[in-house]
């Protein structure tokens, strides 16, 4: 039987990444190839007794399962230096990149369907400067390296979808930073990705206003007059399904989102709150815009968890079956609006 082949870069080499990766030996209704470097699978396999055999990716070999049942395929790159569990090393920074790097270029190359990330440490990444300037995180370089002009944020699970206006920003910078076309293009990417990514032929969205009850007719804040609601009216002259602005302490009411397909947050802690209480540990963060499936973890690299067994693989294992749905749809595109 054809499968899709999914690539999954390990992330942070000292976090749960590796640990993680080895639950999808686990049978999967695809084919997921581990970026990582081989033997740190091995070490990592053999500190938590974990019985998995490692096959290194044939890109020529015929798209199905290894007949081994605990077989996980890996497509090998070596780390910068030695790696600790639980002990950030700036040294490997350059390696992090590396698996977002090739992942990439399978995806464009047509020998992934898509790619899934495990967590990395942005943080250890801006101190080594491998990033080449501030990294900000995955969705940001998989969008200046996909030559993508606009992405958007959106985590699904526990029912829910929310997508983000504006994503890793000090909240003092938020207001201005929500621009009319800047909303408008964020609305747009969801509305097309929710028809060409996830199938819905009529998506239907929900758009929190900035403020607390968003604005109270201009008493707590304009930005629901001044910004977000001409860019709804233009989009809904245009046929697109986009209701709002809501307050963001209502509009995850069931009675809403009964009649919904996703919720548009104006900021990162405005939605994913609701969300991440939903789901935390099930949920997956898509990111929408790119040309291609990229769909990750809801969880950070926890350190004092690598090495521990005590890591769940749970929303790593949904962000691939997540990713392979996503691939599924993508062809054929669904027609655009005229």
């Amino acid at each position: 039987m054809t499968l899709p082949v999914l690539a999954v870069t390990s992330g942070e080499p000292a976090g749960i990444g590796p640990d993680i990766c080895l639950d999808l030996a686990a049978a999967l209704p695809c084919r997921p190839v581990v970026l990582c470097d081989r033997n740190l699978l091995a070490e990592r396999a053999a500190m938590l007794g974990k019985q998995v055999v490692l096959r290194d990716f044939d890109p020529e070999r015929p798209s199905e399962k290894p007949a081994e049942r605990r077989a996980l395929e890996v497509l090998h790159i070596p780390l910068n230096a030695p790696c600790e569990a639980g002990r950030l090393n700036p040294a490997n920074a350059p390696y992090v990149l590396r698996l977002l790097d090739t992942a990439l270029q399978g995806v464009s190359d047509g020998l992934f369907a898509g790619m899934v990330t495990a967590p990395l440490h942005k943080g250890v990444i801006n101190d080594a400067g491998a990033g080449g300037g501030f990294f900000s995180g995955h969705t940001e370089y998989l969008a200046e390296k996909s030559g993508t002009e606009q992405v958007v944020m959106m985590l699904a699970g526990g029912g829910l979808r929310v997508a983000l206006a504006t994503t890793h920003l000090p909240l003092k910078d938020v207001p201005a930073a929500l621009t009319q076309p800047l909303l408008e293009s964020v609305c747009t990417v969801l509305h097309r990705d929710l028809r060409h990514k996830f199938g819905i032929a009529e998506p239907r969205i929900l758009v929190c206003g900035l403020n607390p009850h968003a604005g109270e007719g201009g008493h707590l804040g304009r930005e629901e007059i001044d910004v977000i609601h001409p860019v709804l009216e233009k989009l809904r002259s245009d046929g697109l399904d986009v209701r709002g602005s809501y307050p963001a302490d209502t509009v995850f009411q069931p009675f809403l989102l009964k009649d919904a397909d996703a919720v548009l947050a104006m900021y990162h802690d405005q939605g994913l709150p609701v969300l991440k209480y939903a789901s935390f540990g099930a949920g997956v963060n898509i990111t929408l815009g790119l040309p291609f499936v990229r769909t990750s973890v809801d969880h950070g690299t926890a350190l004092d968890l690598a090495g521990t067994g005590k890591a769940d693989s749970g929303s790593l294992k949904t962000a691939v079956e997540v990713a392979l749905d996503m691939a599924r749809h993508m062809n054929p595109l669904p027609a655009e609006r005229p």
